[in-house]
């Protein structure tokens, strides 16, 4: 089960949209809180997604150095170029976990999307591989198609992810 750690400005509403659950199975999961009152750092259960602590998989992406590192067991694995938000359109520092996975969403997304906990974010292909390396994108991760497909068929959802300056 995921626990949710309630940030400021957050609703369950927010909170709903940015895991792509309907908010009364959102509310029926947590049936102690008080829907219209949240505080900051209150736990909130997300239901169907497992305790990222139970799982092999950690990816740490680093903003300034264009990189995404995939980790099994606290051991590094891989580390794969990336492209990340530009100036005006800049990508989410945080936490977040893989919530969903979407082979062949086309247009700019590539072969593969994989959304993050964080609403309209998330780590995918590209239709211009020239980008790799650069701070182009409207947020999200962008990788060479070859290299999301290979890290989609090894993360499970509910992979942790954490964004770094």
């Amino acid at each position: 089960m995921y626990i949710h750690i309630v940030k400021p400005g957050e609703t369950f509403s927010s909170i709903a949209a940015d895991f792509r659950i309907p908010l009364y199975t959102l509310l029926q999961a947590n049936p102690r809180a008080q829907p219209n009152l949240l505080y900051t750092n209150e736990q909130i259960v997300i239901p169907n997604l497992p305790d990222p602590a139970t799982l092999p998989y950690q990816i740490i992406i680093s903003l300034s150095e264009h990189a995404l590192r995939l980790y099994k067991d606290n051991q590094l694995v891989h580390t794969y170029p990336i492209a990340v938000g530009k100036m005006l359109t800049q990508t989410p520092l945080g936490d977040y976990v893989i919530i969903n996975k979407a082979p062949n969403p086309g247009g700019p997304f590539g072969t593969m999307w994989m959304s993050l906990s964080k609403q309209h974010y998330g780590i995918h292909g590209t239709n211009d591989p020239s980008s790799i390396g650069h701070s182009v994108s409207h947020g999200c991760i962008r990788m060479q198609n070859a290299d999301v497909e290979e890290l989609a068929a090894t993360i499970p959802i509910g992979t942790k992810v954490t964004i770094q300056p």
